[in-house]
């Protein structure tokens, strides 16, 4: 079950809601409702995936257990040995569903092996919960926070459906407070049944619009260069719509239950270096690599040579995060070899060139980025990075090519102003102006909803990206 359908949007979610605040607060004391929250979140994960409810529930429990442990015997060596078994043991699902078959293919091709394939579908979402789980103990092993004794409460943490299959990676210092003494409040409510309405929207009317246009060009005759640009302007907005959108779905959902997520993106393509990009993308994910491996290996507080092995360590990795594949490692080496030569050479020159230069140069290296992002391999996006500067194009622009740039040329100019935060201005000064606010906002939002509904029942285009990592 994903958001942007319209089992979860008419059926599922409204009766979530009406049996979690029908569920009675005792004492001012939510854990009722942590139950409901809890039920629903299983019944959502397990509604495409049955089988594999039951790896994230032995993952709560012992997550849960291991870190009462760690707290019990912190004063003594053991809380070490405790916290690099639980982290182990959450990792250890994670490598053998979603990377075992990466070990075996290159094992194959390196030693002349003819190991079998494991046939296995990747669970949804576990990327993100396994972070959430080592995340937890490390905190817990380190002091930044006290173990949660009751495992209801933990298990709300871990496997609440808002943030399960997308992130943002919310870890449990975010949200301690509210598990136990959140606060709900109509407008709170309408708070998050905006934001979700906004990221449905982004998801369903942009970014399945600009990811039908990518996979046009995929099948298209017409390899052109102009049509190779489009296919890469399409890519960057449909990934960044795509996942924003869902990003605000969830944080919307978590304000519809009383919680307050982590904001997962800040506007990144406005950013003026790649430093800067990375500041503002996907911020849960950079702060989880900074605050756990990034500085556990030492981080800027090393020698020269260390800091670049840090650097480059840290990206690759994070690259492997979203996917099993070299693409995706050398996806993230590109990334940290950029930030390095910005850090050692180019920054001061950065610094003072023209604000519209430095966002050229950073939407050139985010264009050729995705390039290593979409492709199914080396060779494709090396031929596709040619295309864009004429090598390897039998022409410059074909028919099919300035056929789609017409009929785009509206979605292109709305996705470039949605990139930007000049609608969440225009919206705030009207905000200002209460009258008009109250008249045009619900509107407007009925509007979005309605399209959105639209393009569910009529569209079989709905795919989510961040689903294969």
């Amino acid at each position: 079950m994903v958001f942007s359908s319209p089992t979860f949007l008419y059926y599922f979610l409204p009766v979530t809601i009406a049996a979690y605040y029908l569920t009675p607060m005792i004492k001012g004391s939510p854990r009722l409702r942590n139950f409901t929250l809890l039920a629903a979140s299983l019944i959502f994960y397990a509604w495409g995936e049955p089988r594999y409810v039951f790896l994230m529930i032995i993952q709560c429990i012992t997550t849960w257990g291991f870190s009462l442990l760690i707290e019990k015997f912190s004063k003594n060596s053991a809380a070490k040995i405790l916290m690099l078994i639980s982290v182990l043991f959450s990792f250890s699902f994670l490598i053998y569903f979603k990377y075992a078959n990466f070990f075996i293919i290159n094992l194959n091709n390196l030693a002349g092996t003819d190991i079998a394939l494991i046939r296995l579908l990747m669970p949804i979402g576990i990327s993100f919960y396994t972070f959430q789980n080592v995340s937890y103990t490390i905190d817990v092993y380190y002091k930044k926070t006290e173990a949660q004794r009751n495992l209801l409460d933990f298990s709300t943490y871990v496997a609440s459906f808002p943030q399960l299959i997308a992130g943002p990676i919310v870890r449990y210092t975010d949200i301690a407070h509210d598990l136990i003494n959140r606060v709900h409040s109509w407008p709170r409510f309408a708070m998050g049944t905006r934001r979700f309405i906004i990221g449905l929207g982004k998801k369903m009317l942009l970014a399945n619009l600009f990811g039908e246009l990518v996979e046009i060009y995929k099948i298209s005759g017409d390899q052109s260069t102009v049509f190779t640009w489009i296919y890469l302007v399409a890519y960057t907005l449909q990934i960044y719509f795509d996942f924003s959108g869902y990003s605000d779905m969830a944080i919307g959902l978590g304000h519809v239950f009383g919680f307050k997520f982590p904001e997962n993106f800040n506007y990144p393509y406005i950013a003026d270096s790649i430093t800067n990009f990375w500041r503002r993308w996907h911020m849960t994910l950079s702060g989880w690599f900074r605050d756990y491996l990034y500085i556990p290996l030492g981080g800027n507080r090393v020698k020269t040579y260390r800091f670049i092995i840090n650097i480059l360590i840290v990206w690759m990795v994070t690259g492997f995060w979203h996917g099993a594949d070299w693409n995706f490692i050398l996806w993230g080496g590109y990334f940290g070899a950029v930030m390095l030569i910005e850090k050692f050479f180019v920054g001061k020159l950065l610094d003072k060139s023209p604000k519209v230069l430095r966002h050229i140069y950073v939407m050139l290296i985010v264009f050729m980025s995705w390039t290593f992002f979409d492709a199914l391999s080396f060779h494709e996006a090396f031929e596709r990075i040619g295309r864009m500067f004429g090598i390897g194009s039998e022409m410059f622009a074909g028919n099919e090519a300035l056929y789609y740039l017409r009929s785009y040329a509206i979605p292109f100019i709305i996705g470039f102003i949605g990139v930007t935060p000049l609608v969440k201005k225009i919206s705030e000064k009207i905000d200002t102006k209460k009258t008009l606010s109250t008249i045009l906002e619900p509107v407007v939002l009925a509007v979005i909803l309605l399209l959105s509904t639209a393009a569910m029942v009529d569209g079989s285009f709905n795919p989510f990206i961040y689903f294969r990592f």
